[in-house]
């Protein structure tokens, strides 16, 4: 097949920064806006429909024929329901995905203004254990349509006064944008941007976006290439050499390059590697290693011209003529965030001027202790301006460090000469223009505790940016890479704007933490060629030798792997006659019988020889006539298979490759001597053949041939036979091999068509074999495409028992397009199971190198490809585990593990409980009774709640809640500065209270003040609010508080509550290194109140009571429905009061509300944090849940969790969910939460653990670990 070379259509590389602009797919490429469309459905005799779904007419949008789907009754609920739907899903290729922003509306025919539009948002997970708000959704085959099960009352519908239906019609509306899919497994980078990323070899993203801002700095690159390295030096132990093959890899690689030599080079281990080092740290630790390699080379002083800038740092007396200065260098720049607008304010601050004066006088020598002034001005800036910014800092109040996410701007240009030069010192040169363009923005997404970071960079100073988030690199718009990068607060969209709802704010985690900006004037200088007098030559020679070892054995495709062939090291000016006679001195072959071809780079990314050099190339030298820009670092060794390897190019091609890569060809005689090579014609081409054994399943090198394009694959038969050792009338199949990736591409080849008609070239590769025979079933793998289809998805699989999660078991070779019936059916016949049903799997994380949390549901994972990816990580690990029942029917059983204890807190046995999820707490002590051996034979059994550790009494006015009395929740709280505007902090331990129809807040807070024994003159200072959505409304001792109460449109984890406004009184905490567990947090001195509740929740009643009896408390149920979560425990109570707090406390929870409920939490911490911990909380303490370094309370969390789940699933009802899908994210959320405890657990980042509570999802039991 004829193939275009890649040096006919490729881009230069983006090292050449002027070709760069020119080359359409890296950087003059505008960001297109997304195709979109709206789309209006007209519904007449609405009323009259009578089926449950009603689909619109489809309608197209990029492409893709999309439709709107709505529930005219409700979707099982009292609502609307409304979805868009991909119209064409059941006929779409497996693994088709497509993302779409929409927003869906019904209109308001009567005032447009009150029509209800609804905008698709979700979260994400970002980084593991932090989530971000989507407006887009990726639809697919398990999700081929997503909206709103709960869009608006029907009640609202169908009254004709309010507009929606009129004429018995109703109006919806549809707008979709689709956006642009970027599949991890089909992205290519270096297509899309000309760039490639750098793989992540666990918490190095930090460093990928340093290494990529550098590297991207082309006058930084070229010092670095001209560092001197010697032959004897290796990558790992040489940070220059390392980091120039990383370099070199960056530039002419096709994919994503490793940097495990570098990090090696570092003196880093594999546990190293997972820490997050300093990045500021880590800069300046490089640039010292490369400046004291530079010393004494062409490019000494190269790092502190780039980056070096000089200061004044001065003391000045006020009332004496005395003054005191100090010049400084630096090379980058802290600025403060806190209080801080912009860049600008940060400069100002930095310059700003302290007295020194009172106490804290200066001691100005013979003039003993004065007055004074201190300040900083600069003297000059770095032609490289690297901003730190200081995004995590010491906070004292709470004695931890923290994350500034304040939102702090940053110009696309920098002027530091502003206001007449407010920053410079008087001895600053002013001719010396310092305007600055941003280069740079790197981002860190997380908490102070863990998170990513990437960067936005313009390799060219260009109008686009590109992303670079480790393996992956990305077109993107201005807006993305400044605007969103500033931090601060977003607000969440409106549905309803016809309502009057109090729209959401949420903190953005994703902001700028350090800025590169590049001087104007210096501009052309910095953003330089590197030309192709900066790097040495390189030679790899493949001969026949290598293919016939390699083939069959360490590769399946193409000819070599150029990593492995014999490689020659020259000067640039060698004469190409040299280097021949120097490779006929290494193989022993006179060097009038060696003739060299050069390999191409075709565009479906395989490799051939191409043609052979001509004698006028081969009397020039490399240099000159090879017309390479060829050089590299003593490193050639390390150019990957898969990079841009040089194939050498026409004379009158601009670019070349610091590689050439060269086929020898020998022709060897009857006698195995050498012979001069054949006169090559343009009507002779060389092709290569394999040899294929069906039965060995083995396929080998067999040899080449020279034939005339005109001739026909049937007249070499006879050759291609005794190639192979086959009598001469055998009967063969040819296939020509044209590519691997990223699928694999053989196609039988006509044996009585000419090879001109069949596209056959130079270079091509045939694969021949006998006939297959008729009956092919006895032969796996009966011809060369189905060999090459088995052996481009074969993967080795090591099988772990889960038990035994650190040793290997046994290995199974299987292929990745193998189903989940294939896979557990080889793992069953492997151990010798009868029932492949009762195999339970469980993938691999990559990065704590331990078990995933949650196993793989039976059948819930399409191909064995999707049971070994762990975020954007490949393994080749799969635990298993044997069951006693089928896998299916335990997933249909709820798991509870129920503690059985006696009356004093002395635990008996833990039983395993398994039942169906509709069961009842009834259910439950039926089951135990069959279990547990009691002391009488008539004992009560009682469900106990455990709360904070111990079992609360029940308060009797709770006990006997009225149908008019509303159960409430009171927080304490206090209003903080921040932001410029004030914010409610909370703290101290919340509460239930009891609020009765017509109840002024003057008796409220008679009961208030009872309940709490606070002192008169004390609680007279107490102001009280109704508090809705983290804002405060005052209320008067006249106001009825039960109506603040009544429910709202919008609906929400703890959006209401009665907030009690004083000051904070509780003592902080000390901090210390690992400090967090929970023991750390001591039990309240005031014992507080527990309180009931009762639950709605689809109608169900679930409650929670007690009785008192003989002052023995007895709290009876906590509820055991699939949607709840709680802490149970089971005792036996034989007449004596319940003892002390329980251990081995579990919590359980169900599937379908979990994602919203923790989706809404994570939100609550980020903007109002709760009241329901036993100490003051800030909102950067969401890092000590999902990174639990400083996680004491998460145990707490669930107690939190607990009286408010239903409102938090009511608060995301927009949603709309399959149990199937609820559970795959519950899956994925609970594993990056419990990753990262996991991976601190086995870092030794906490002590030993002083008790763990055990998740049970569904049917599975897995233990987090509590510091």
């Amino acid at each position: 097949m004829l193939v275009p070379h890649s040096d006919l259509v490729e881009g230069p590389q983006p090292m050449e920064v002027a070709q760069v602009e020119q080359t359409c797919t890296v950087e003059n490429q505008p960001v297109e806006d997304p195709p979109s469309i709206k789309f209006t459905w007209t519904i007449e005799n609405f009323t009259r429909l009578n089926t449950k779904k009603h689909y619109s007419d489809i309608f197209i949008v990029g492409s893709y024929k999309w439709r709107v789907l709505i529930f005219p009754k409700g979707n099982n609920v009292d609502h609307l329901s409304m979805y868009l739907d991909v119209a064409d899903s059941t006929a779409l290729a497996y693994g088709w995905s497509r993302y779409a922003q929409f927003s869906l509306a019904m209109v308001n025919q009567i005032h447009n203004k009150y029509s209800i539009r609804k905008v698709i948002q979700s979260w994400k997970i970002a980084v593991p254990g932090y989530l971000e708000l989507d407006t887009q959704h990726q639809f697919n085959a398990r999700e081929s349509d997503w909206g709103f099960t709960s869009f608006m009352p029907l009640s609202e519908l169908y009254d004709p006064s309010r507009g929606y239906l009129v004429n018995d019609t109703v109006v919806i509306e549809a707008e979709v944008a689709v956006c642009k899919v970027l599949d991890y497994w089909s992205y290519d980078s270096k297509k899309e941007t000309g760039y490639v990323g750098l793989k992540n070899q666990g918490a190095t993203c930090y460093m990928n976006s340093l290494l990529q801002t550098l590297y991207h700095i082309p006058y930084f690159r070229k010092a670095v290439y001209h560092m001197p390295t010697t032959e004897n030096d290796m990558p790992t132990g040489s940070i220059p050499l390392a980091l120039q093959s990383l370099f070199y890899k960056l530039q002419y690689n096709d994919t994503s390059v490793a940097t495990k030599e570098l990090t090696k080079s570092f003196g880093w281990d594999t546990y190293d590697s997972f820490l997050q080092h300093d990045v500021q740290e880590l800069n300046r630790v490089l640039c010292e290693k490369l400046e004291d390699k530079m010393k004494g080379t062409v490019v000494e002083g190269t790092i502190q011209q780039l980056f070096e800038g000089h200061h004044m740092n001065y003391i000045e007396c006020i009332n004496v003529e005395y003054k005191s200065t100090r010049k400084e260098s630096f090379y980058d720049l802290q600025l403060d965030v806190k209080g801080c607008r912009d860049v600008y304010a940060s400069f100002d601050k930095y310059v700003e001027v302290e007295r020194l004066e009172g106490d804290n006088k200066y001691h100005a020598e013979e003039h003993g202790l004065q007055d004074a002034k201190k300040g900083v001005l600069f003297i000059d800036f770095p032609p490289v301006l690297q901003l730190q910014l200081k995004r995590f800092e010491y906070d004292f109040m709470r004695d931890t460090m923290v994350k500034i996410n304040d939102r702090y701007e940053f110009p696309l240009q920098l002027d530091l000469d502003r206001e007449n030069g407010k920053y410079l010192s008087p001895a600053a040169d002013r001719s010396v223009r310092n305007l600055y363009t941003l280069h740079s923005v790197l981002v860190h997404s997380g908490g102070v505790h863990g998170g990513h970071y990437y960067a936005y960079i313009r390799p060219t100073l260009s109008d686009q940016w590109f992303k670079f988030d480790d393996e992956r690199v990305t077109k993107e718009d201005v807006k993305r890479a400044l605007d969103e990068q500033y931090g601060g607060e977003e607000e969440m969209l409106q549905t309803n704007p016809g309502f009057n709802n109090t729209p959401f704010k949420f903190t953005k985690y994703s902001n700028a933490y350090m800025l590169v900006y590049i001087r104007e004037s210096d501009k052309d200088k910095i953003i330089c060629n590197v030309d192709e007098k900066d790097i040495a030559e390189h030679l790899r020679v493949a001969r026949d030798e290598d293919l016939k070892e390699q083939i069959g054995k360490d590769i399946y495709f193409d000819l070599v792997d150029h990593d492995k062939v014999r490689n020659f090291r020259i000067q640039k000016q060698t004469q190409f006659s040299l280097f021949k006679e120097e490779v006929a001195k290494e193989f022993g072959i006179p060097v009038q019988f060696l003739r060299f071809w050069i390999w191409a780079k075709r565009q479906n990314h395989t490799y051939r020889p191409n043609r052979p050099l001509t004698p006028l190339e081969e009397a020039q030298s490399v240099r000159t006539d090879l017309g390479s820009s060829l050089s590299d670092f003593k490193t050639y060794w390390w150019v990957m298979p898969s990079g841009h390897v040089g194939q050498l190019r026409e004379l009158s091609n601009k670019t070349h490759n610091a590689e050439l890569k060269l086929f020898l060809e020998v022709e060897l005689g009857l006698d195995l001597r050498p012979l001069s090579p054949p006169e090559k014609t343009k009507e002779d081409i060389l092709l290569f053949f394999k040899l294929y054994d069906p039965e060995k399943q083995e396929l080998r090198y067999a040899g080449r041939l020279f034939v005339k394009n005109s001739c026909k694959p049937i007249e070499i038969l006879a050759k291609l036979n005794q190639m192979a050792g086959f009598a001469s009338e055998e009967e063969i199949e040819l296939y020509e091999e044209i590519k691997f990736e990223p699928c694999v591409m053989c196609e039988l080849l006509d044996k009585r068509a000419s090879f001109r008609i069949s596209q056959i070239e130079d270079g091509d590769i045939i694969c021949f074999q006998k006939s297959p025979p008729e009956n092919k079933e006895n032969c796996r793998n009966p011809d060369v495409p189905s060999y090459l289809e088995y052996v481009h998805n074969r993967q080795i699989v090591h099988f772990r028992s889960l038990e035994k999660a650190k040793e290997d078991d046994f290995y199974l070779e299987l292929s990745k397009l193998h189903t989940y019936d294939d896979v557990v059916e080889r793992v069953a016949r492997k151990i010798g199971l009868d029932d492949p049903s009762k195999i339970r799997l469980t993938s691999h994380n990559c990065y704590s190198q331990q078990p995933k949390p949650q196993p793989i549901k039976y059948r819930g994972v399409d191909h064995l490809s999707d049971m070994l990816v762990h975020y954007n990580q490949a393994s080749d690990i799969l635990y298993y585990e044997v069951l006693d029942i089928p896998l299916p029917e335990l997933q249909g059983l709820k798991n509870l593990k129920v503690a059985f204890h006696h009356a004093t807190k002395d635990e008996v046995v833990i039983h395993n409980i398994r039942l169906p999820k509709q069961s009842t707490v009834g259910d439950v002590i039926n089951e135990l009774k069959t279990k547990v051996e009691l002391s009488l034979p008539n004992a009560e059994l009682r469900l106990l709640e455990v709360f904070y550790h111990k079992i609360y009494k029940i308060p009797e006015e709770e006990k006997n809640l009225g149908p008019q009395d509303r159960l409430i929740h009171v927080y304490h709280f206090t209003k903080e500065s921040g932001q410029n505007q004030l914010q409610v902090q909370n703290f101290g331990e919340p509460f239930f209270l009891v609020i009765h129809e017509g109840e002024t807040l003057t008796e409220v807070k008679m009961r208030i003040q009872k309940k709490l024994q606070i002192p008169d003159e004390e609680f007279a200072k107490w102001k009280f609010a109704f508090m809705s959505l983290g804002r405060p409304e005052y209320l008067q001792d006249s106001d009825v508080v039960f109506t603040r109460f009544q429910r709202r449109d919008v609906y929400g984890a703890w959006e209401q509550y009665l907030g009690l406004e004083h000051s904070d009184n509780t003592p902080k905490r000390s901090y210390a290194v690992n400090q967090g567990r929970a023991a750390d947090y001591p039990p309240p001195a005031r014992k507080a109140d527990r309180t009931s509740f009762t639950l709605q929740c689809r109608g169900r009643e679930r409650l929670v009571h007690s009785k008192e009896e003989d002052n023995e408390a007895r709290i009876y149920v906590i509820s055991v429905g699939f949607d709840d979560i709680g802490f149970i425990c089971f005792s036996d109570v034989m007449g004596g009061k319940v003892g002390g707090g329980l251990p081995n406390v579990v919590c359980y929870y169900g599937g379908d509300t979990l994602l919203e409920l923790l989706s809404f939490l994570v939100f609550l911490l980020m903007q109002t944090p709760p009241p329901c911990f036993k100490r003051s909380l800030a909102a950067s303490d969401i890092d000590s849940f999902f990174f639990p370094r400083l996680g004491g309370w998460a145990c707490k969390m669930i107690d939190f969790i607990v009286p408010s789940l239903d409102s938090a699933a009511r608060a995301m009802h927009s949603r709309r969910h399959s149990t199937e899908m609820i559970e795959e994210k519950i899956r994925a959320l609970n594993q990056s939460c419990k990753d990262m405890m996991q991976y601190w657990d086995d870092r030794g980042k906490g002590e030993a653990n002083e008790g763990s509570f055990n998740i049970v999802s569904t049917n599975t039991s897995h233990e987090a670990l509590i510091y």
